[in-house]
């Protein structure tokens, strides 16, 4: 089953769109192993941008001597992508000390994870995976904040007079550093000057430090999944069903599930996402159900990652009698449940996103809008993707970008949630494609909600003490 969940996350690539928000990354590292009984490493840390399968090297750290827990002034900025998956590649090497380039360097192992993983937990920590996979006992701590768009700095001047002469045989070699003081009362390196070497009365270069890096800001969002069981999408066991079960393609649904997918789950602090089906008759009395867990468990409908939803479809499947009619009213009211209850907490705690892969012909499009003009009131959004080739026109409707969606009693939209698209305009594309044109409104819709709601976001300590976020 991992193998289709593979081929279909292995087709996602990275395309040029425009930049959400720019992010300063922070690195240390702890742990890192002694060459031997009398000198410590010289580390530096690279990092690299996976680009058209392609590991290309961005930027590096300064290389700190003589130091086997460094934290780096290097800030890393980089674009963020919402829509994207941006693969990033840290690699810790041991520096000569006679030359600073890679060429004679010793590369101790590297860390690997998505851009959109280190800014959904704010801050990352990964055990170093030494050369050959085996697990380092050195962790590299990577911290991330968003920038403001102030582009304002302060330009400072630092000298010293009169130091303690710390060294035996000669005089100190001393160095600024600059640290600010966080939400939760730790301290965070912000610049390190440069080193006057054998200087009691140190006169440093004048720097610039950027305004954005006093800002930060945090949300939380959570995926729900419903994937769309009525019968006229074919017989799963016909090689024309949208549904159609091959041992090694993923099907039309799982290409456009793993597509939209990959990029949410990096934003959903425990990876555990609710999936539902609708329109089929499930067992054991084959009775007609519009919203089943896909995993039959009605108590726990949550699995463990994409790859677990693409893992309970695949056995549900065969399970199944693909019936209708195309309801999709029960789904979104299931989903408008839980995310009435935020409304309470006065916080913002979770954001909700109801991704519905349906074959287009929708048959109670009444209590549809209904459900999605009470839905607007609500921390949640909706995205449809339509599989297969049907007229797609109720479903422009119900996106409202050609008008304001109302329901059957004239009650307009209180916003935009709902975003459309035809899953076969993507179909000779990237899933990433399809996964930037639908995913393109939902910051937006995040922030006018709360914003509507004159609700700040919470401030990393609070996020972290509220609700603890997984390695």
């Amino acid at each position: 089953m991992s193998d289709i969940y593979e081929s279909a996350a292995n087709s996602l690539g990275l395309f040029s769109s425009p930049c959400l928000t720019k992010v300063e990354l922070r690195l240390t590292c702890k742990g890192i192993s002694d060459r031997d009984a009398l000198s410590k490493p010289d580390p530096c840390i690279v990092l690299n941008m996976q680009s058209h399968g392609q590991w290309m090297e961005v930027d590096r750290t300064e290389v700190i001597r003589s130091c086997v827990n460094p934290t780096y002034s290097k800030v890393f900025t980089l674009d963020f992508y919402f829509e994207e998956v941006q693969r990033l590649r840290f690699e810790l090497y041991d520096i000569n000390s006679s030359h600073n380039g890679l060429k004679e360097a010793i590369f101790l192992g590297s860390v690997e994870c998505t851009l959109g993983q280190i800014i959904s937990q704010r801050k990352l920590s990964k055990a170093l995976l030494r050369p050959g996979g085996t697990v380092g006992k050195a962790i590299i701590t990577i911290t991330a904040e968003e920038l403001t768009g102030n582009d304002d700095y302060i330009e400072l001047s630092f000298s010293a007079r009169k130091l303690d002469d710390k060294d035996f045989f000669s005089k100190s070699d001393p160095f600024l550093e600059i640290h600010r003081l966080n939400d939760d009362a730790t301290l965070q390196l912000v610049y390190r000057t440069e080193t006057v070497m054998n200087n009691l009365n140190p006169v440093w270069k004048t720097f610039k430090v950027s305004l954005n890096s006093l800002c930060s800001g945090d949300h939380e969002r959570k995926l729900q999944v419903a994937i769309d069981f009525t019968a006229s999408n074919g017989d799963p066991r016909n090689s024309c069903s949208l549904h159609y079960i091959h041992p090694y393609q993923p099907n039309e649904y799982l290409k456009a599930l793993v597509a939209v997918g990959e990029i949410c789950q990096d934003y959903d602090s425990d990876k555990m996402f609710p999936a539902f089906g609708f329109g089929a008759r499930i067992p054991p009395d084959y009775k007609v159900s519009h919203d089943f867990a896909v995993n039959f468990n009605e108590e726990n409908p949550e699995c463990a990652g994409i790859q677990g939803v693409v893992e309970a479809y695949q056995a549900c499947l065969p399970k199944l009698q693909l019936y209708g009619p195309t309801n999709i009213a029960p789904i979104i009211q299931k989903v408008a449940k839980s995310a009435s209850q935020e409304v309470h907490t006065k916080e913002a705690m979770q954001y909700f996103i109801l991704l519905i892969l349906t074959d287009g012909v929708i048959t109670d499009m009444a209590d549809t809008r209904e459900a999605i003009v009470q839905a607007s009131h609500l921390p949640m959004s909706i995205i449809i993707v339509g599989v297969g080739n049907a007229d797609f026109s109720d479903m422009q409707m119900l996106d409202g970008d050609d008008g304001i969606l109302r329901s059957p009693k004239g009650e307009p939209v209180l916003r935009d949630i709902v975003q459309f698209v035809p899953f076969r305009n993507f179909k000779h594309a990237s899933p990433a494609a399809l996964a930037k044109s639908v995913l393109a409104e939902v910051p937006n819709q995040v922030v006018d909600y709360y914003n509507s709601k004159g609700i700040k976001p919470k401030v990393p300590s609070q996020y972290q003490s509220s609700r603890p976020f997984g390695p």
